[in-house]
Order: structure tokens, then C-alpha cells, then sequence
């Protein structure tokens, strides 16, 4: 599993047209539909409305376990972008990532825009949180970014372990027919006013990996004609619908619903990117 290094300081100047803002909206969707984490700006009218009612504040660890319920996780969080449009819409998020490179630039960005966001540096196959999560998600497929059965079992395992009880996972990953007969064996090149990159995509069958070899130019600060070059090598696993059912299965989870993330309707053998639901099972819901 890769850690971007390099390319983390150009992730954004090629992500710029990842539409962020409309998975906010659809991941909001799904949170509000099937889930139990609620915005903080409601769920502190919420609790303010209730002590009214009963005359009195709640109580530390209520306040404590409303807080858990409607904390938010993203794994695999990259540069920031998600967990920041997330943080605007309200919720009480925190981001994960194992590159310390995109975690800088993810806590510049937030500081910047004065957003109070936690950012941990952890291997999402090491997971370890210091409370339950009401909600965990991961955009972007990071997921793909585990190439062994084991590895995503694990990292399923360990999110149903710190999903507060009912909490769900929504996660999305490409899927084997994109790797395979989309973008297998092809070549993209972007060029921009100070960086370019060059992205060999090779696709292995036998294993189902896609492996891409990045080549970026970025030009160097006070030098008007000067780019310095590097390369990063990363691969991605295709998955299909039925292994993602059975490591979900093998992780204890129980599976809520299956979208295209395209069109937000069942998936077809032609679906690029899934999303999927899964909800936290094994534990006693809190009274």
C-alpha cells in the first residue's frame, strides 16, 4: 500500500475537477438516510431542545455518547478536500491518512479556511481510534489501495470494531471492469502552467492490480523555465460487488445497500465506481 510523497504537492492542482461538492451532498444523503451521526449545528438544537424540556443539562456521559454517535471518520483522506466540505456541511469530522506529506497540506488547507478539523496519521489496516465513530467513509477509492484479501478484511474488521453501535460505513471503490477495460493500458497527460505529469496505466490480469506510474514536472520556485522531475509507482486493486459481499461478511458487517455512483441506482457489469452502505453489527445499542 503507497503513501503519495512527492505527488502530494500537486494532488490538488490535478484533483481540481474531482467533484467533492456533489459527494458531499450524495455522502450527506446516504448519513441522513440509513444513518445516526446528525450535523452538530442540529443535534446541538436537538440536545438544547431537550433540556428544556426536562428542565435540566444533559448529562456528561450522554453528552459524551451523542458526541460519539455523530463524529464522522474518513479513511484514507488524502489532502483534506472531503473531510473539509464535510466539516462545512456541519458534521463533526475527523480525517485519516497514512501519508504525512498530504496530511501537512490537509492541515494547512484547514487552517487556512479556519476549520477545527483532527487529522491522524495511521495505515488504515491499523486503525485505532480513541473513541466509537457514529459514521466512517471513505471516498476516492482508497479502498482499491488494498491489494490482499486480508488487508481489507482487516480494515473492515477494525472499522466495524470502532463504529458506535448502529453507526455505518459508506465506502466506494472502482470496480474490476474499470481497471480492466476503461482505463487498462492507457496513457494520461495534463499539462499545466506549472506542473505536468505523464500517467502510464499497466493492468495485470491475473492479480486484478492496475499499476500507474506517475511522471511529474513541476517548475521550480524562481526559475521561470526550470522544472524539477520525479516519479511515483502506485497500485490499485479492481474489486467486484460479490468480494467486496464477502469481506464484509468475513468482517462482521451487515450490508445496507449497493449504488452506482454515477447514476446513484443498482449497479450494472458496466459500473466504474460503487458505493457501498454497511452497517455495524455485534454490539448492544446504547439506551
Amino acid at each position: 500500500m503507497e503513501a503519495y510523497s512527492d505527488f502530494a504537492t500537486v494532488y490538488d492542482t490535478f484533483m481540481d475537477e474531482t467533484p467533492y461538492e456533489v459527494w458531499g451532498d450524495y455522502v450527506a444523503e446516504l448519513i441522513d438516510e440509513y444513518g445516526i451521526s446528525r450535523p452538530y449545528i442540529e443535534s446541538n438544537a436537538e440536545a438544547g431542545t431537550e433540556a428544556e424540556a426536562d428542565a435540566e443539562a444533559i448529562e456528561d456521559t450522554e453528552a459524551a455518547l451523542l458526541q460519539e454517535r455523530n463524529l464522522v471518520v474518513e479513511l484514507g483522506c488524502g489532502t483534506g478536500s472531503f473531510t473539509q466540505i464535510m466539516k462545512k456541511k456541519g458534521y463533526d469530522i475527523m480525517g485519516i491518512d497514512m501519508s504525512p506529506e498530504m496530511l501537512n497540506i490537509a492541515r494547512n488547507k484547514a487552517s487556512e479556511a479556519g476549520l477545527d478539523i483532527m487529522y491522524l496519521e495511521q495505515d488504515m489496516r491499523e486503525l485505532d481510534l480513541y473513541c466509537t465513530a457514529g459514521t466512517i467513509v471513505s471516498v476516492c477509492d482508497s479502498i482499491n489501495y488494498l491489494l490482499e484479501d486480508e488487508d481489507v478484511i482487516e480494515t473492515f474488521r477494525l472499522v466495524n470494531n470502532f463504529l458506535y453501535p448502529g453507526g455505518i460505513f459508506i465506502f466506494d471503490f472502482n470496480t474490476l471492469y474499470k481497471y480492466r477495460d476503461v482505463i487498462g493500458d492507457a496513457t494520461i497527460a495534463e499539462n499545466r502552467e506549472d506542473c505536468s505529469f505523464i500517467w502510464d496505466n499497466y493492468y495485470h490480469e491475473e492479480e486484478h492490480i492496475n499499476e500507474y506510474d506517475l511522471t511529474i514536472f513541476v517548475r521550480t520556485s524562481g526559475e521561470e523555465d526550470v522544472f524539477r522531475r520525479f516519479s511515483e509507482t502506485h497500485y490499485q486493486r479492481g474489486y467486484t460487488v460479490e468480494d467486496m459481499k464477502y469481506y464484509l461478511k468475513e468482517a462482521g458487517l451487515e450490508l445496507v445497500t449497493i449504488v452506482d455512483a454515477d447514476t446513484h441506482k443498482a449497479p450494472t457489469a458496466e459500473s466504474q465506481r460503487i458505493y457501498i452502505v454497511a452497517r455495524e453489527k455485534g454490539k448492544e445499542k446504547s439506551k
